[in-house]
Protein backbone atom coordinates (compact mmCIF):
# COMPACT_ATOMS: atom_id res chain seq x y z
CA UNK A 1 0.00 0.00 0.00
CA UNK A 2 3.10 2.12 0.53
CA UNK A 3 4.45 1.69 -3.15
CA UNK A 4 1.24 1.93 -4.26
CA UNK A 5 0.77 5.80 -2.75
CA UNK A 6 4.44 7.01 -3.47
CA UNK A 7 4.03 6.61 -6.38
CA UNK A 8 1.01 9.01 -6.74
CA UNK A 9 2.80 11.00 -4.94
CA UNK A 10 6.19 10.81 -6.96
CA UNK A 11 3.65 11.38 -10.49
CA UNK A 12 3.09 14.96 -9.10
CA UNK A 13 5.74 18.09 -8.90
CA UNK A 14 3.43 21.46 -8.52
CA UNK A 15 4.28 23.87 -6.12
CA UNK A 16 1.59 25.07 -4.48
CA UNK A 17 -1.48 23.65 -6.04
CA UNK A 18 -3.07 21.52 -2.95
CA UNK A 19 -5.85 22.76 -0.47
CA UNK A 20 -5.41 21.61 3.18
CA UNK A 21 -2.05 22.70 3.24
CA UNK A 22 -2.23 23.46 6.73
CA UNK A 23 -2.01 19.56 7.18
CA UNK A 24 1.68 19.89 6.39
CA UNK A 25 2.20 21.80 9.73
CA UNK A 26 4.19 19.50 11.87
CA UNK A 27 2.42 20.02 15.38
CA UNK A 28 5.47 18.18 17.97
CA UNK A 29 7.66 20.51 19.53
CA UNK A 30 10.41 18.09 19.81
CA UNK A 31 10.15 16.94 16.61
CA UNK A 32 10.42 20.39 15.14
CA UNK A 33 13.82 21.06 17.44
CA UNK A 34 15.16 17.97 15.64
CA UNK A 35 14.60 19.14 12.00
CA UNK A 36 10.77 18.01 11.92
CA UNK A 37 12.67 14.31 11.16
CA UNK A 38 9.86 12.60 12.84
CA UNK A 39 9.26 9.12 10.78
CA UNK A 40 11.12 6.73 13.19
CA UNK A 41 9.94 8.61 16.37
CA UNK A 42 8.07 6.35 18.61
CA UNK A 43 8.47 7.34 22.46
CA UNK A 44 5.68 10.51 22.33
CA UNK A 45 1.86 10.77 21.38
CA UNK A 46 2.53 13.40 18.22
CA UNK A 47 4.54 10.55 16.78
CA UNK A 48 1.79 9.17 15.05
CA UNK A 49 1.63 12.23 13.03
CA UNK A 50 4.55 11.93 11.42
CA UNK A 51 3.90 8.39 10.98
CA UNK A 52 0.83 6.46 12.01
CA UNK A 53 3.23 3.27 12.58
CA UNK A 54 4.25 4.88 15.65
CA UNK A 55 1.17 4.61 17.77
CA UNK A 56 1.00 0.51 17.87
CA UNK A 57 4.53 1.29 19.92
CA UNK A 58 3.13 2.93 22.46
CA UNK A 59 2.35 1.10 25.81
CA UNK A 60 0.45 3.69 27.63
CA UNK A 61 -2.52 6.12 27.43
CA UNK A 62 -1.91 9.55 27.60
CA UNK A 63 -2.75 12.86 25.84
CA UNK A 64 -0.64 15.57 24.19
CA UNK A 65 -1.41 19.73 23.12
CA UNK A 66 0.54 21.84 20.82
CA UNK A 67 0.57 25.66 20.68
CA UNK A 68 1.83 27.29 18.12
CA UNK A 69 1.89 31.32 17.45
CA UNK A 70 2.59 31.17 13.62
CA UNK A 71 2.43 34.03 11.33
CA UNK A 72 1.08 37.47 11.13
CA UNK A 73 -1.37 36.55 13.99
CA UNK A 74 -2.90 33.17 13.11
CA UNK A 75 -2.69 30.70 15.75
CA UNK A 76 -2.33 26.47 15.00
CA UNK A 77 -3.22 24.20 17.87
CA UNK A 78 -2.65 20.22 17.90
CA UNK A 79 -4.27 17.89 20.32
CA UNK A 80 -3.41 14.18 19.95
CA UNK A 81 -4.73 11.25 22.60
CA UNK A 82 -3.95 7.52 22.29
CA UNK A 83 -5.78 4.98 24.45
CA UNK A 84 -4.03 1.53 25.24
CA UNK A 85 -6.01 -1.45 24.47
CA UNK A 86 -3.57 -4.32 25.54
CA UNK A 87 -3.63 -7.09 22.96
CA UNK A 88 -5.47 -5.64 20.49
CA UNK A 89 -3.01 -2.64 20.07
CA UNK A 90 -4.00 1.75 20.46
CA UNK A 91 -6.24 3.91 19.30
CA UNK A 92 -5.10 7.54 18.41
CA UNK A 93 -7.57 10.78 17.86
CA UNK A 94 -5.98 13.90 16.99
CA UNK A 95 -7.45 17.63 16.31
CA UNK A 96 -6.23 20.13 14.36
CA UNK A 97 -6.67 23.56 14.29
CA UNK A 98 -5.63 26.76 12.49
CA UNK A 99 -7.27 30.26 12.97
CA UNK A 100 -6.39 33.65 11.31
CA UNK A 101 -8.29 36.02 13.48
CA UNK A 102 -10.78 38.71 12.60
CA UNK A 103 -9.87 40.45 9.09
CA UNK A 104 -11.62 43.61 8.46
CA UNK A 105 -13.50 43.33 4.97
CA UNK A 106 -12.37 45.69 2.04
CA UNK A 107 -13.32 46.11 -1.16
CA UNK A 108 -12.57 48.56 -4.00
CA UNK A 109 -14.84 51.30 -3.33
CA UNK A 110 -13.92 50.93 0.27
CA UNK A 111 -10.48 50.55 0.96
CA UNK A 112 -10.42 51.32 4.30
CA UNK A 113 -13.21 48.62 4.98
CA UNK A 114 -16.79 48.10 4.82
CA UNK A 115 -17.58 47.55 8.86
CA UNK A 116 -17.61 44.10 8.63
CA UNK A 117 -14.93 41.18 9.66
CA UNK A 118 -14.27 37.39 8.58
CA UNK A 119 -11.48 35.29 9.18
CA UNK A 120 -10.08 31.90 8.19
CA UNK A 121 -10.45 28.38 9.97
CA UNK A 122 -8.88 25.14 9.24
CA UNK A 123 -10.23 21.49 11.07
CA UNK A 124 -8.75 18.45 10.94
CA UNK A 125 -9.96 15.69 12.93
CA UNK A 126 -8.09 12.41 12.45
CA UNK A 127 -8.88 8.80 14.32
CA UNK A 128 -6.28 5.97 13.61
CA UNK A 129 -5.17 2.29 15.07
CA UNK A 130 -1.49 1.01 15.50
CA UNK A 131 -0.80 -2.35 16.66
CA UNK A 132 3.26 -3.92 17.53
CA UNK A 133 2.96 -7.18 14.87
CA UNK A 134 6.04 -8.23 16.72
CA UNK A 135 8.71 -6.53 18.97
CA UNK A 136 10.16 -5.13 15.87
CA UNK A 137 7.78 -4.43 13.62
CA UNK A 138 4.43 -2.02 13.82
CA UNK A 139 2.03 -0.71 11.46
CA UNK A 140 -0.53 1.83 11.81
CA UNK A 141 -3.28 3.90 9.99
CA UNK A 142 -5.44 7.30 10.24
CA UNK A 143 -8.23 8.55 8.56
CA UNK A 144 -8.59 12.10 8.69
CA UNK A 145 -11.24 14.57 7.93
CA UNK A 146 -10.47 18.47 7.29
CA UNK A 147 -12.66 21.39 6.61
CA UNK A 148 -11.58 24.58 5.37
CA UNK A 149 -13.58 27.97 6.11
CA UNK A 150 -13.08 31.42 4.30
CA UNK A 151 -15.97 33.48 5.69
CA UNK A 152 -19.34 31.82 4.06
CA UNK A 153 -17.76 29.64 1.72
CA UNK A 154 -15.82 26.47 2.65
CA UNK A 155 -14.46 22.76 1.14
CA UNK A 156 -14.59 19.38 3.21
CA UNK A 157 -12.15 16.28 2.30
CA UNK A 158 -10.66 12.90 3.69
CA UNK A 159 -7.69 11.59 3.86
CA UNK A 160 -5.54 8.64 4.96
CA UNK A 161 -2.61 8.36 6.35
CA UNK A 162 -0.12 5.15 6.80
CA UNK A 163 2.42 4.00 7.82
CA UNK A 164 5.13 1.22 8.90
CA UNK A 165 8.07 1.11 11.47
CA UNK A 166 10.69 -1.31 12.01
CA UNK A 167 13.20 -1.88 14.49
CA UNK A 168 16.23 -3.84 13.87
CA UNK A 169 17.22 -4.13 17.62
CA UNK A 170 15.25 -3.63 20.64
CA UNK A 171 17.39 -0.22 21.29
CA UNK A 172 18.72 0.18 17.81
CA UNK A 173 18.70 1.35 13.82
CA UNK A 174 14.86 1.81 13.53
CA UNK A 175 13.76 2.66 9.75
CA UNK A 176 10.56 4.06 8.83
CA UNK A 177 8.46 5.07 6.37
CA UNK A 178 4.55 6.70 5.96
CA UNK A 179 2.39 8.25 3.61
CA UNK A 180 0.05 10.85 4.52
CA UNK A 181 -2.92 12.98 3.12
CA UNK A 182 -4.30 11.01 0.68
CA UNK A 183 -7.46 11.41 -0.20
CA UNK A 184 -10.10 13.58 -2.39
CA UNK A 185 -10.30 16.22 -4.15
CA UNK A 186 -12.29 19.02 -2.26
CA UNK A 187 -13.43 21.86 -3.77
CA UNK A 188 -14.96 25.51 -2.10
CA UNK A 189 -18.75 26.19 -2.25
CA UNK A 190 -20.87 28.43 -0.11
CA UNK A 191 -22.86 31.88 -0.55
CA UNK A 192 -20.07 33.84 -1.01
CA UNK A 193 -19.77 32.42 -4.78
CA UNK A 194 -23.98 32.72 -5.22
CA UNK A 195 -23.61 35.99 -7.87
CA UNK A 196 -26.14 37.68 -9.97
CA UNK A 197 -25.49 37.20 -13.63
CA UNK A 198 -26.50 39.16 -17.01
CA UNK A 199 -26.17 36.44 -19.67
CA UNK A 200 -26.25 39.15 -22.02
CA UNK A 201 -25.23 42.83 -21.41
CA UNK A 202 -25.46 44.04 -24.41
CA UNK A 203 -29.14 42.83 -24.71
CA UNK A 204 -32.03 45.25 -23.46
CA UNK A 205 -35.66 43.35 -21.88
CA UNK A 206 -33.70 40.49 -20.48
CA UNK A 207 -33.03 39.44 -16.95
CA UNK A 208 -29.90 41.06 -15.91
CA UNK A 209 -30.41 39.81 -11.95
CA UNK A 210 -30.34 35.51 -13.18
CA UNK A 211 -29.09 34.01 -9.52
CA UNK A 212 -25.94 31.84 -10.24
CA UNK A 213 -23.00 30.50 -8.65
CA UNK A 214 -19.33 30.78 -9.24
CA UNK A 215 -18.01 26.97 -9.73
CA UNK A 216 -14.16 26.48 -8.63
CA UNK A 217 -11.81 24.02 -9.61
CA UNK A 218 -11.19 21.10 -7.24
CA UNK A 219 -7.63 20.39 -5.70
CA UNK A 220 -5.87 17.46 -4.79
CA UNK A 221 -4.55 17.06 -1.23
CA UNK A 222 -1.08 17.70 -0.21
CA UNK A 223 0.10 14.20 -0.31
CA UNK A 224 3.81 13.71 1.82
CA UNK A 225 5.92 10.82 1.59
CA UNK A 226 8.48 10.47 4.09
CA UNK A 227 11.33 7.45 4.67
CA UNK A 228 13.65 7.86 7.78
CA UNK A 229 16.48 6.58 10.08
CA UNK A 230 16.71 6.52 13.74
CA UNK A 231 19.32 5.40 15.71
CA UNK A 232 19.91 5.59 19.64
CA UNK A 233 23.01 6.24 20.90
CA UNK A 234 23.15 5.09 24.92
CA UNK A 235 26.39 7.46 26.72
CA UNK A 236 26.02 6.14 29.96
CA UNK A 237 22.90 4.98 32.70
CA UNK A 238 21.49 8.35 32.43
CA UNK A 239 22.37 9.69 29.18
CA UNK A 240 21.29 8.94 25.27
CA UNK A 241 21.77 10.82 22.14
CA UNK A 242 18.88 10.33 19.52
CA UNK A 243 19.93 10.48 15.19
CA UNK A 244 16.98 11.15 13.24
CA UNK A 245 16.72 11.85 9.59
CA UNK A 246 14.61 11.65 7.34
CA UNK A 247 13.53 12.00 3.08
CA UNK A 248 10.43 13.61 2.16
CA UNK A 249 8.60 13.64 -1.17
CA UNK A 250 5.41 15.81 -0.86
CA UNK A 251 3.17 16.11 -3.96
CA UNK A 252 3.18 20.19 -4.46
CA UNK A 253 6.91 20.78 -3.81
CA UNK A 254 10.30 19.39 -4.49
CA UNK A 255 12.04 16.67 -2.80
CA UNK A 256 14.16 17.36 0.15
CA UNK A 257 15.89 15.82 3.29
CA UNK A 258 15.85 17.02 6.79
CA UNK A 259 17.92 15.90 10.26
CA UNK A 260 18.55 16.03 13.65
CA UNK A 261 19.60 14.89 16.95
CA UNK A 262 18.81 14.89 20.66
CA UNK A 263 20.62 15.03 23.58
CA UNK A 264 18.60 13.46 26.68
CA UNK A 265 20.73 13.46 30.06
CA UNK A 266 19.88 12.64 33.27
CA UNK A 267 16.36 11.30 31.79
CA UNK A 268 15.17 14.56 32.61
CA UNK A 269 16.64 17.47 30.48
CA UNK A 270 16.42 17.36 26.94
CA UNK A 271 18.65 19.54 24.15
CA UNK A 272 17.87 19.47 20.50
CA UNK A 273 18.92 20.56 16.91
CA UNK A 274 18.55 20.22 13.45
CA UNK A 275 18.20 21.32 9.85
CA UNK A 276 14.97 20.96 7.84
CA UNK A 277 14.27 20.88 4.00
CA UNK A 278 18.03 20.71 2.75
CA UNK A 279 18.08 20.48 -1.07
CA UNK A 280 14.69 21.66 -1.18
CA UNK A 281 14.20 24.22 -3.89
CA UNK A 282 13.36 28.29 -3.27
CA UNK A 283 13.18 26.71 0.83
CA UNK A 284 12.00 29.12 3.65
CA UNK A 285 12.96 27.02 6.39
CA UNK A 286 16.39 25.76 8.15
CA UNK A 287 18.02 25.59 11.19
CA UNK A 288 15.97 24.28 14.29
CA UNK A 289 16.79 24.31 17.83
CA UNK A 290 15.03 23.25 21.03
CA UNK A 291 14.59 21.71 24.37
CA UNK A 292 12.89 19.69 26.93
CA UNK A 293 12.30 18.32 30.45
CA UNK A 294 10.36 15.61 31.88
CA UNK A 295 9.42 14.26 34.92
CA UNK A 296 8.99 10.07 35.74
CA UNK A 297 7.25 8.56 38.15
CA UNK A 298 6.08 4.74 38.81
CA UNK A 299 2.60 5.59 36.70
CA UNK A 300 3.14 8.20 34.86
CA UNK A 301 5.13 10.50 32.39
CA UNK A 302 4.98 14.46 32.37
CA UNK A 303 6.84 16.44 29.46
CA UNK A 304 7.01 19.94 28.53
CA UNK A 305 9.25 20.33 24.96
CA UNK A 306 10.00 24.03 23.35
CA UNK A 307 10.79 23.98 19.79
CA UNK A 308 12.40 26.73 17.40
CA UNK A 309 12.43 27.11 13.44
CA UNK A 310 13.89 29.70 11.40
CA UNK A 311 11.99 31.38 8.02
CA UNK A 312 13.87 33.38 5.44
CA UNK A 313 10.96 35.40 4.43
CA UNK A 314 8.96 35.50 7.68
CA UNK A 315 9.22 35.32 11.38
CA UNK A 316 10.71 32.34 13.21
CA UNK A 317 8.01 30.16 14.27
CA UNK A 318 7.54 28.67 18.04
CA UNK A 319 6.08 25.94 19.62
CA UNK A 320 5.25 24.85 22.70
CA UNK A 321 3.77 21.03 23.65
CA UNK A 322 2.87 19.29 26.58
CA UNK A 323 2.15 16.16 27.30
CA UNK A 324 1.37 13.70 29.83
CA UNK A 325 1.91 9.12 29.48
CA UNK A 326 -0.18 6.85 32.16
Amino acid sequence: MLVAGSGIAFGQSKVGTSVGTFLMIEPSARAAAMGNAGVTLDDEIEAAYYNPAAIGHMNGSGAQFTHSPWFAGITYDYVGAVANLGNFGNLYGSVTALNSGEIDVRTVEQPMGTGERYKATDLAFGLGYGRQVSDRFSLGVQLVYMQETIWHSSLNGFAINMGTLYRISPDGLRIGASISNLGTRPKFDGRDLRIQYDANPDAYGDNPNLPSTLLTNDFPMPIIFRVGLGYPIKLGEDNKLELVADAIHPSDNTESVSFGGEWLFFKTFAVRGGYQHLFEKDSEVGLTLGAGVQYEAETFRIYFDYGWASHKSLEQVQRMTVGIMF
